[in-house]
């Protein structure tokens, strides 16, 4: 198989991961957690940035037409995962750099995250984070303090998670799926 179709066949295959495990865990509103993440990761540690830019904004676009609008502008933080993955990944995706890209995104993603929440949503989307911005909120913080500490601290575990899992998964899966036996990581 070719090379370009394999990418693209993994490229959709993680465009589905990330939409099943997100709808799943936003079903449950289980705070702290998305999971929505874990494809675009695991393209982009695989493959490159490009790849993983791809799977995360059509991520996003399916996301928009099949759980609702609210999703789309997301699409730029799954466009920063890609690319802090991929810059991570250039020599491999080992558990301890997928832990320091975890805490990367853990801080990167609600910098861009909270002020699309904000402005389209006024900090509100509908996922289990909205009960800590509640919480926040209920103590005394700002609307932009409360979302902004709400999304560091669901992606603190979300991000870290979902690295790990992708690096454990890179680990036990050959190197030719993987595309690190071709030297592949962008």
């Amino acid at each position: 198989m070719k090379l370009g179709i394999k990418k693209m066949i993994f490229s959709a295959i993680a465009i589905a991961v990330n939409i099943v495990l997100g709808t799943f865990v936003s079903f449950l509103s289980i705070p702290l957690l998305f999971l929505d993440t874990i494809g675009t990761i695991f393209v982009s540690a695989s493959f490159g940035m490009k790849y993983g830019i791809l799977v995360g904004v059509c991520t996003n676009l399916v996301m928009g037409i099949t759980a609702g609008p609210t999703a789309i502008p997301f699409a730029l933080v799954n466009v920063a995962v890609a690319v802090v993955v991929a810059l991570m990944a250039k020599k491999g995706f080992s558990i301890t750099k997928a832990v320091i890209t975890g805490l990367i995104l853990s801080a990167v993603c609600p910098l861009i995250g909270t002020p699309i929440r904000l402005t389209l949503f006024g900090g509100f989307t509908g996922s289990g984070t909205d009960i800590l911005i509640m919480a926040f909120r209920a103590a005394g913080q700002r609307i932009f303090a409360a979302t902004f500490l709400s999304t560091i601290a669901g992606n603190f575990v979300d991000k870290i998670v979902s690295c790990v899992i992708v690096a454990l998964l890179i680990k036990k899966l050959p190197a030719t799926i993987t595309g690190e036996a071709l030297g592949d990581n962008e």
